[in-house]
């Protein structure tokens, strides 16, 4: 082989590398930025580098999770209708040898993290510790799945906390654990409706009824306990309560009438009213909180 074509050959491998780390799943790592806004530190700029910081590398960690799994599934991931095209191992884009590169300098990049945010690396360690647990035998568990996922996302609002050195407020923990728990449950409920039980195994001790209790219950209490912490801790908030019950109510109705949110990262990205209620939180969240720059969570 000579120069040139090797030159072409790493050329086409290195969009099937990005592809496989998801960078557009990133912005579920938007979480570790909501202790910088509920404490109201967004005004200062060292507060604001940690918490982009610790953004970056939780998803570098969740990259580094993506390419577990991949790894981990490449063989039923082979035989699935939908993901033997755009899974990179699974399509052949990518080699398995190559994956653990990447892999490997992932990691590596992780481990640099200790020198300058220990605290958030801890969190983010027991993140990775977490979805190797899914990866390898949670994630076969029905309940236990759902749960796992949820708690990734509690996670990261804790590293969040602890880039800016701020404590979270029971219900903050409370109501991340339950909007987790909503989303996990939808993707659930749009595996089955979409795929049936060939998307994953767990999905055969599932039903749509079942899973749609399941995102009842987590949907009233994220909207519960976020009232009650508005109420409790950050009475200015209470503006944005609307927001958050639209945003729920819009969200259900792409699954129920659209047949859509099995991935909440596309339902944001595609749908326009979605995605001017996110940014209308934030806006009035921002806005209320502006003259604070210091706080709990």
């Amino acid at each position: 082989m000579d120069s040139n074509t090797y030159g072409q050959g790493n050329k086409s491998v290195l969009p099937g590398l990005i592809l496989l780390m998801r960078p557009r799943q990133w912005i579920k790592n938007a979480f570790v930025l909501a202790p910088l806004i509920f404490a109201g530190q967004f005004l200062d700029w060292v507060s604001v580098g940690q918490s982009l910081l610790a953004f970056v590398l939780f998803s570098l960690a969740s990259s580094a999770t993506y390419v577990v799994n991949d790894l981990r599934d490449i063989e039923e991931d082979r035989i699935h209708p939908v993901k033997r095209l755009k899974r990179p191992l699974a399509s052949g884009r990518v080699k398995p040898a190559q994956a653990y590169v990447l892999l490997a300098i992932l990691y590596g990049v992780l481990i640099t993290g200790f020198f300058v945010q220990p605290a958030v690396m801890q969190v983010i360690v027991a993140y990775l510790l977490l979805n190797l647990a899914y990866s390898y035998a949670l994630k076969h568990q029905p309940v236990v799945d759902i749960f796992t996922i949820a708690i990734g996302f509690v996670l990261r609002v804790y590293a969040g906390a602890m880039a800016i050195g701020v404590p979270v407020s029971s219900w903050m923990f409370v109501t991340t654990l339950s909007l987790a728990l909503f989303l996990a449950a939808i993707k659930r409920r749009q595996e089955i409706t979409q795929s049936g039980d060939a998307a994953r195994k767990v999905l055969k001790m599932y039903s749509v009824s079942i899973v749609d209790k399941f995102a009842e219950i987590s949907a009233t209490g994220a909207l519960l306990f976020y009232s009650f912490f508005v109420m409790s801790a950050r009475p200015e908030l209470v503006i944005t309560v609307p927001f958050v019950l639209f945003g729920l109510f819009r969200y259900w109705y792409i699954v129920e009438f659209l047949g859509e949110g099995e991935s909440p990262t596309d339902a944001l990205l595609t749908d326009k009213q979605l995605m001017i209620t996110v940014i209308g939180w934030v806006v009035a969240s921002l806005w209320a909180l502006w003259p604070q720059t210091t706080g709990v969570l």
